[in-house]
């Protein structure tokens, strides 16, 4: 977009906006409503939302970036949802050297991201679903074994709480692709295409998901393992959920490859390991500053 807030001398937001990014007058119009939109997004405005039947639902998307000048320290951006039309989120960062645990900085952001879904509804969310970005098929077993119950293990902070989780394992590097079929035609799968059977894995309940448009070429899908679900909901609403997050990514008005709270996630611990080099203010864990 070529926006970027920035800080005055007295503490005030400025807005800088790329010049190159305003140079074509046919453009400008277009530019000028999405620097808007990006705006409102910034400031804890809510643009739209999808219509999810589950209620008391919290959604988390995690994902890891290495810190590019401390030598071999990782970055974990987590965000969380708030209330029910999943249209506010919190979020949170936690830097990590490779002698600290991941599940330590993920246990913190989310007894945080339930005490602020506490304040915001008056009561605990009754179903978490986690889509875990970052994760290798050789790490897959650690994630089950290790990061899972520590995770059922930090519910019991709250008094007689046992929430339904889901887990869900987010791989984009994949060499799978999908074609569609049509008019003895191959072309690019169409948005919402879903294969859950065949080059799935035996041990996992798992599935491709195509969310996204392809202009050109042919799109690589999105892989996801559910590893743990304790909600037993069914392959046919975990994939109908995960395609409705893939519309919520406020800064493109259409479907990404992954779930809008991943792409938060990214985009955040990203922001915080490139640039920042520290953990943003707390201030501002509820409003998506960094988009």
């Amino acid at each position: 977009m070529g926006i970027e807030p920035s800080m005055s001398s007295r503490g005030r937001s400025i807005l800088v906006i790329n010049i190159k990014t305003i140079s074509q007058p046919q453009k400008l119009k277009s530019i000028a409503q999405k620097i808007i939109l990006q705006i409102n997004c910034k400031l804890g405005g809510e643009l739209w939302t999808v219509s999810v039947p589950l209620k008391n639902l919290m959604v988390v998307g995690v994902d890891v970036h290495h810190d590019t000048t401390k030598a071999r320290q990782s970055v974990m951006g987590f965000v969380a949802s708030v209330n029910s039309s999943l249209t506010r989120w919190y979020s949170r960062v936690t830097f990590q050297t490779p002698t600290e645990e991941l599940i330590c900085g993920f246990r913190v952001c989310l007894l945080a991201a339930l005490q602020k879904y506490y304040e915001v509804n008056h009561n605990l969310p009754e179903k978490i679903v986690v889509y875990r970005d970052g994760v290798s098929e050789g790490q897959l077993k650690m994630v089950e074994q290790y990061e899972v119950p520590q995770i059922l293990k930090c519910f019991e902070t709250f008094p007689n709480y046992e929430p339904k989780l889901v887990f869900i394992v987010v791989q984009k590097r994949i060499n799978t692709v999908l074609y569609s079929w049509s008019a003895n035609t191959f072309g690019s799968a169409f948005p919402g295409t879903i294969l859950d059977h065949t080059l799935t894995n035996r041990k996992w309940v798992d599935f491709f998901l195509m969310a996204h448009t392809i202009r050109q070429g042919c799109g690589l899908p999105t892989h996801y393992i559910s590893v743990y679900n304790s909600a037993n909901l069914a392959p046919d609403h975990l994939q109908r959920l995960t395609f409705k997050m893939c519309h919520l990514y406020w800064n493109w008005p259409g479907t990404i490859r992954v779930p809008a709270p991943c792409k938060y996630a990214h985009k955040l611990a990203f922001l915080s390991g490139q640039h920042l080099h520290s953990e943003p203010a707390i201030q501002l864990s509820d409003k998506l500053f960094f988009l």
